[in-house]
């Protein structure tokens, strides 16, 4: 199970400078989610996958399959209804349970109306100091499914989300030959949108975001968390600069059912408010996409898509400030 990252460190924006090798500021918006691929159950796979590791609320439809072609269909229809553009997907490695789902998220998402990209959540073992295993893996994943009409572009080029931990593995340094030798070798190039929010991150890669601030939200009350958004969110938009420039909003988050070494950040959903709060501090930051963590991370109770617990309060309240977005 992936680990998630709970603090973004937010630099100041003075003095920076930019390569502005992709993009100017007039670029479409985008409402995008996290999506989980990894879910399984017996009568689908045979099998059951994550839903015992433990899980924060229960699924208002019950503990599902990821390769079921009805789940998918419904969960993406209720995300179109929604008002979200597309979703970030899992990806682990090539061949596992998530891989193997590729193609069916990819022809429901072009179906429904939805774009699909990646979040690549684990760097691989280099094979050389020119981390090349990396990017054979990129490449792979871009000659198999970035050319379908479903993959999310921007300027043309295919969408990469990179997660923190695969930054780490690399370092930047390690991230500059990557994106050198990938952008080189798939014709037209490749939007990498990095997670962290820092000068050097926006230098080099197209796009910053974060994962999950609930490090900097965690036992807030409403009016607290509604403070730490309005004065950080503009900094994230301008630390981008030029680059594609992501504000994340979440419901909450819980990750006490995991076992994970306390105390955990937990960010309370107060009823709904801690959703509304920050969308609406993220529609007045004015970035190019607003980030949704999560659609379904049911393990860390981030999760938007409907709940025993919560019902669908969530989901029924991203159509009013994602219209307020993208229009």
């Amino acid at each position: 199970m992936t680990r998630r990252k709970l603090l973004s460190i937010v630099p100041g924006a003075a003095g920076l400078t930019f390569c502005g090798h992709l993009f100017g500021r007039n670029r479409a918006h985008q409402v995008l989610a996290f999506y989980y691929g990894w879910y399984a159950n017996p009568d689908v796979s045979g099998r059951w996958a994550h839903w015992p590791e433990g899980i924060a609320h229960e699924p208002l439809i019950g503990r599902y399959d990821c390769h079921d072609p009805k789940i998918v269909q419904r969960q993406f229809e209720q995300a179109k209804s929604a008002g979200i553009t597309g979703l970030i997907v899992s990806w682990w490695r090539p061949g596992d349970f998530q891989e193997q789902g590729m193609p069916l998220l990819l022809a429901t998402a072009e179906r429904v109306g939805l774009k699909i990209s990646i979040y690549y959540e684990a760097a691989k073992p280099r094979k050389s100091p020119t981390h090349e295993a990396t990017e054979d893996d990129l490449l792979d994943i871009l000659n198999r499914y970035a050319k379908h009409d479903a993959w999310l572009r921007a300027d043309g080029k295919p969408v990469v989300f990179v997660y923190a931990r695969a930054l780490n593995e690399l370092h930047l340094s390690g991230w500059e030959q990557v994106i050198t030798q990938v952008n080189r070798r798939y014709a037209g190039g490749v939007c990498f949108v990095a997670d962290e929010i820092s000068n050097a991150a926006s230098k080099l890669f197209d796009g910053i975001h974060s994962y999950n601030p609930t490090g900097q939200t965690a036992n807030k009350s409403v009016d607290e968390i509604r403070a730490w958004a309005r004065a950080t969110y503009p900094k994230w938009v301008a630390t981008a600069g030029k680059r594609i420039s992501c504000v994340t909003v979440i419901p909450g988050y819980d990750d006490t059912k995991l076992n994970r070494p306390g105390p955990r950040p937990t960010t309370d959903r107060h009823g709904g408010e801690t959703y509304r709060v920050l969308w609406q501090e993220a529609v007045a930051a004015q970035p190019d996409w607003i980030l949704i963590t999560s659609w379904n991370e049911w393990h860390e109770g981030s999760e938007i898509e409907p709940s025993k617990e919560n019902g669908d309060r969530e989901l029924n309240a991203t159509p009013e400030f994602a219209r307020r977005f993208l229009r």
